[in-house]
């Protein structure tokens, strides 16, 4: 009777998802209004905080220094501290083209993330160039070449004050092929586009690699300081702006990312580094997160063997989870028969949040390019 009871439970949560979770599952975006007067196209200025980035920046900037965009824009690259070439590339290029310029950050000071100081610097420095709008964008995003003209006529059509799309993250090793689709699905799950773009819903997100942002949005915000300390700086961002202004998500199937995780060790530690975090490092919300993992996507699968009314939830309850995920892994090429494995895919996802969490209380942290982050203090008595 418990068995059957849970996988009810878990039939209901999927039926929920599927239903009333503004259709999140749908991977689909509406494409932008092409009303935008090109020939009066408002400056734009683009910042790329950079670390150890040798290996990929070379081809973000090309792609950047490619776009089609009629108004005039610049380029901010933000040397933060780099042990490798990263800053010899970025300058053999500024020496083809003056609209790129190399900014070496500062010292990092208290309180503040590298990538958050980094955009500081940059933002101040490209705020010379008068920009109307902001693109923020990693070194490991290839845009192809109407990336700012889309992102700007979808920000003056919809007269928004932040557009992010989601970029095309790379899904080519086994490790990627088996995890990364489902990493924006549930991405999507927790920040449907449906109520981040919908001003009466509270929820707020955006996808940090491909961010346009209004000057003077940022300003009311009071800048890069306000989201200094953030380590999923990309939804705090949003969360700062639709507080008094107006956001969008989505996603864009021709903007990719090129940085590579050819490990099931190195997803892992990409979602073990804010997944804590994110928790706001709190023990009961990390219970009732695994709690609720556990009944969402372990349940059914484990149920469907058990009899009775159990198999019938259960299995109706996998069967919709599998309908879900579907969409999401034909975005990726991937095949259907991945489908009905997406529990196995959130264990993993379970076993890197407790990962995170063991690594914050034994004052590890996550890392990023060698940089330690979120690192539990421990203050004497």
């Amino acid at each position: 009777m418990i068995a059957a009871w849970i996988a009810a439970l878990s039939f209901c949560l999927w039926v929920y998802l599927l239903a009333a979770r503004g259709r999140f599952w749908r991977m689909a975006s509406a494409p932008p209004d092409l009303n935008l007067p090109l020939p009066s196209a408002p400056h734009v200025a683009v910042v790329v905080p950079a670390r150890n980035e040798a290996d990929v920046i070379g081809r973000s900037i090309q792609s950047l220094l490619e776009q089609d965009y009629v108004g005039r824009f610049r380029i901010f690259v933000v040397d933060d501290h780099s042990s490798d070439d990263t800053a010899s590339v970025v300058l053999k290029a500024a020496s083809r083209d003056e609209r790129l310029t190399l900014i070496s950050a500062m010292p990092l000071p208290t309180g503040w993330t590298g990538k958050m100081w980094a955009l500081a610097q940059g933002v101040e420095k490209a705020a010379e160039f008068h920009p109307v709008y902001f693109l923020f964008t990693d070194a490991d995003i290839v845009h192809p070449r109407d990336s700012i003209t889309g992102l700007v006529m979808r920000a003056q059509a919809g007269n928004l004050d932040l557009v992010s799309m989601m970029a095309l993250l790379r899904c080519s090793s086994p490790a990627e092929r088996a995890l990364i689709p489902a990493f924006v699905f549930f991405f999507f799950m927790l920040y449907p586009p449906e109520w981040v773009n919908s001003p009466k819903h509270e929820t707020a997100a955006a996808a940090g690699g491909d961010i346009l942002v209004r000057t003077d949005a940022l300003a009311r915000i009071g800048g890069i300081a306000a989201i200094r300390n953030e380590l999923i700086d990309d939804c705090a961002l949003a969360r700062k702006i639709k507080q008094n202004g107006r956001v969008w998500l989505g996603f864009a199937p021709n903007t990719c990312s090129i940085r590579g995780y050819g490990t099931f060790g190195s997803v892992g530690r990409m979602i073990s580094r804010t997944a804590f975090y994110q928790l706001r490092h709190s023990v009961w919300l990390l219970a009732a997160t695994i709690l609720g993992l556990a009944i969402t996507y372990l349940a059914p699968p484990i149920l469907t063997f058990s009899g009775g009314w159990a198999t019938l939830w259960g299995g109706t309850a996998w069967l919709l989870m599998s309908i879900a995920f579907w969409p999401t892994l034909r975005f990726y090429s991937r095949s259907p028969l991945w489908a009905p494995l997406l529990p196995l895919i959130a264990l993993f996802y379970m076993g890197a949040t407790l990962h995170s969490a063991i690594r914050y209380w034994l004052g590890r942290g996550g890392e990023w390019k060698g940089r330690a982050q979120d690192i539990k203090t421990h203050i004497a008595a």
